[in-house]
């Protein structure tokens, strides 16, 4: 059996980032800049005034109270279209372009006007009240590289720099299959025995949380010839999740189902608790993650092995979010699989404790709900007492 960082591993390096393509600029946000965002030009374009007041030469204003003549205006979008001479003012709003021939703003507070007259009460610095070209950025600076994930922040700059487009990563598309004759929909009939299909949407969810596209295609039987269309079904697609079918039962028959239309198997079982019969390999040229049925195994999974997968094709780094706590209550020591321990996360005090659950049976959801984490246990690791450090790996982006 693989271990899960060698399992992580191989098929994180089975996956290229994905091609690039041109979105909205409303619509970017989440998305991965696929090359640098260079600035077009200087922001501001020109000097700008911070503050509304009179654009004047500081050197004309040695001393207080000066008198100056008002020639015009500059306010937001409307520049003057003259120079500032020696003895003269410009009155001036807040974003309006400074005057060439001026060098500094005096706030309306430290003036008095009457008519064509404005006397400044208080002496200027050069530089006063100012916003420099290209005091936000300059024309070819590197406002976002690329592999950034662009937030709502990121957006707004883009938009700044008059980016009507941004060239993003086009998102992974990922289908996902369920196998299982005792699977149904929520609100649907289900059968002696019958269980509701759940893990799926927690799939979907995940996969847009990561940035990629899910593509329901529905429950399958446990019956090799329910396989056939499945290879025409996801041709295009960038990756196929199954889920069910990847154990050694008589049912378990997703491997079994797949040889004949191309299916290539890289490894199978993972040293993991929940989660060993983990199945990755390729539909012909399509790469095939199968997931366990058991709903909490698949998710875990899926944080394990599909998130850092969705990463690889968008081109970001894999940073799974582990943190260290103080263990609440003592484990056990650890056998010959990784194990991932649901745990609630308390803080008190500025310390964080992990308290595991009683329980940890693989079949149960809500326990998984109500998780914060997953406590980490290596292969072989000995018995935890109270107060001891372990690694957390935190659940708040699934």
């Amino acid at each position: 059996m693989l271990s899960v960082d060698e399992a992580v591993s191989c098929i994180a390096a089975g996956f290229t980032r994905g091609p690039s393509e041109s979105v909205s600029i409303a619509e970017a946000a989440g998305r991965v800049l696929a090359v640098d965002a260079t600035a077009p030009y200087d922001q501001p374009p020109a000097p700008m005034s911070a503050m509304d007041g009179y654009a004047v030469h500081a050197g004309d204003i040695a001393t207080t109270p000066t008198t100056l003549s008002l020639i015009g205006e500059s306010p937001a979008g409307r520049p003057f279209p003259g120079r500032l001479c020696n003895g003269h003012a410009v009155r001036i709003f807040t974003g309006g372009v400074v005057p060439e021939g001026a060098d500094c703003i005096v706030i309306q507070e430290d003036t008095t006007s009457d008519g064509n007259i404005v006397v400044v009460n208080e002496v200027p610095r050069a530089g006063q009240h100012v916003r420099p070209q290209g005091l936000d950025f300059r024309s070819g600076d590197v406002l976002l590289g690329k592999g950034k994930r662009l937030t709502a922040r990121d957006v707004a700059l883009l938009a700044a720099a008059d980016f009507a487009n941004a060239p993003v990563i086009r998102k992974p598309r990922i289908a996902l299959v369920m196998t299982g004759d005792e699977l149904s929909r929520p609100g649907e009939a289900r059968g002696p025995g019958g269980v509701v299909a759940s893990s799926t949407y927690a799939l979907a969810a995940m996969v847009e949380r990561w940035g990629g596209v899910p593509l329901d295609l529905g429950i399958l039987p446990d019956k090799p010839e329910a396989f056939a269309k499945l290879p025409d079904q996801v041709k295009d697609c960038d990756l196929v999740v199954t889920q069910g079918g990847a154990s050694v039962g008589d049912h378990d028959l997703v491997q079994r189902a797949l040889q004949p239309f191309g299916f290539h198997l890289d490894f199978w079982k993972i040293a993991m608790r929940p989660g060993k019969p983990l199945i990755f390999g390729r539909l012909k040229d399509v790469p095939l993650l199968g997931l366990p049925g058991n709903p909490v195994s698949a998710m875990v999974c899926a944080i394990l092995f599909l998130k850092p997968a969705i990463a690889a094709m968008l081109g970001t780094p894999y940073l799974p979010k582990i943190t260290k706590a103080k263990l609440a209550t003592p484990l056990k020591e650890n056998g010959a699989r990784q194990d991932y321990i649901r745990t609630r996360i308390i803080s008190e005090k500025g310390e964080i404790r992990a308290e595991p659950f009683a329980l940890q049976d693989s079949s149960m959801q809500k326990i998984f709900a109500e998780a914060d984490g997953l406590i980490i246990r290596k292969i072989g690791a000995k018995a935890a007492a109270i107060g001891d450090d372990v690694e957390v790996l935190l659940l708040d982006d699934c």
